[in-house]
């Protein structure tokens, strides 16, 4: 195909894209009138009950579209630099035909960087696409035709990859559209009753109140789902992908290999400020390309490998010095020490696990 024709194709999918997100708008645009306009105004008679109604609605409507507009519009992270291969490394892969002569170089690139997971055979995770090594978490969206960092899935309701930048907004972004729904659902039952009952004048209002309620309670029960999986997920601290198919860790497959405790996994996300948490802002700890990994007692439900001894050599996160971040000192707490994550927390989990004999790994570099 002819370069014009390939920008044509690409700027035809561009537009296509933006469908999902075009019709979300629609639907809350006409949301808004249906329920300022049509029920508060013209229906509601009690002008506290209206009063209440529309100030607790704006707060949550602010809210909803505070959050969909950062979830939408934050780009996702893609690796640093140290990740990508140098254009001697590019030359050097390029002049190897056998796939082992390719993971030696892989590997010995990869020994300077905090890289613990691997690909099901063992192998460094690479993407040809990006010519750079996948950071943990990491995963090339086909979409975007980038590698995003801790990508958890690509979004056709955002126009957007979910990853490491904004999965804190998507997961605001389902909390404050399920309340919006569920308040829409819960102050407009009593006019959508009197609807059945002919207790409503005969205008144009009553039908915005039927099907705003239709609608309301659907989204609902679909958005109801949808965030309490993405809770679960949060709290074993794993993505969608990794909770579809389990990161490949050097001793082997382990769903649990990021898990650090609920609370820590949320604090992840959501950052060590509380008064961040319900806010829109970016809070999460860390830069995107480490993760801590705290590997208690593998899964009893995937198949037993053998470990071997923990070495003793200081891991490689610890000794490579990442460009600095605009990220407060809590945020950034995740990768200076393995100690800030042994709290007084981790000593009461130690006293228990001591007790139980589980096994404690942590992932270094060889």
């Amino acid at each position: 195909m002819a370069p014009s024709g390939t920008r044509i194709k690409r700027g035809c999918q561009r537009v296509l894209y933006w469908i999902p997100v075009l019709f979300i708008a629609v639907i809350v645009a006409w949301s808004y009138y249906a329920y300022v306009l049509q029920l508060c105004i013209e229906s509601i008679e009690d002008t506290g009950e209206k009063v209440v109604y529309l100030l607790v609605y704006h707060v949550v409507f602010i809210m909803f579209v505070w959050a969909y507009w950062q979830t939408i519009f934050t780009r996702p992270m893609n690796p640093l630099k140290e990740f990508h291969l140098s254009y001697s490394d590019k030359e050097l892969l390029e002049r190897e035909d056998r796939g082992e002569s390719q993971q030696e170089i892989l590997r010995r690139i990869a020994k300077d960087l905090p890289i613990y997971t691997r690909t099901n055979s063992g192998a460094i995770r690479f993407c040809d696409r990006c010519q750079l090594l996948k950071p943990d978490r990491c995963h090339h969206c086909s979409v975007c035709d980038k590698c995003i960092l801790k990508m958890d899935h690509h979004c056709p309701w955002v126009n957007n990859c979910v990853g490491f930048s904004n999965y804190k907004f998507f997961m605001l972004f389902l909390l404050y559209s399920l309340l919006y729904c569920l308040f829409i659902t819960a102050t407009d039952l009593k006019y959508f009753i009197k609807f059945w009952l002919n207790g409503l004048p005969d205008t144009q209002a009553k039908f915005h109140i039927l099907f705003l309620f239709f609608s309301a309670s659907m989204f609902s029960v679909s958005l109801a789902s949808l965030f309490i999986y993405h809770c679960w997920l949060v709290c074993k601290n794993r993505s969608t992908l990794e909770a579809v198919r389990a990161p490949v860790f050097r001793h082997g497959t382990d769903k649990s290999g990021f898990s650090l405790g609920c609370s820590k996994n949320f604090r992840q996300v959501f950052g060590d400020e509380v008064k961040y948490w319900p806010v829109p802002v970016f809070s999460s700890l860390g830069d995107g390309c480490s993760f801590p990994t705290c590997l208690v007692n593998l899964d009893p439900e995937q198949p037993p490998s053998p470990i071997g001894p923990i070495p003793t050599t200081k891991s490689a996160a610890e000794g490579r010095q990442f460009p600095s971040k605009p990220l407060r000192e809590s945020q950034s707490r995740l990768l200076t020490t393995t100690p800030s994550w042994s709290d007084n927390e981790g000593a009461a989990d130690k006293d228990k696990k001591g007790a139980s004999n589980p096994i404690m790994i942590i992932e270094h570099e060889a």
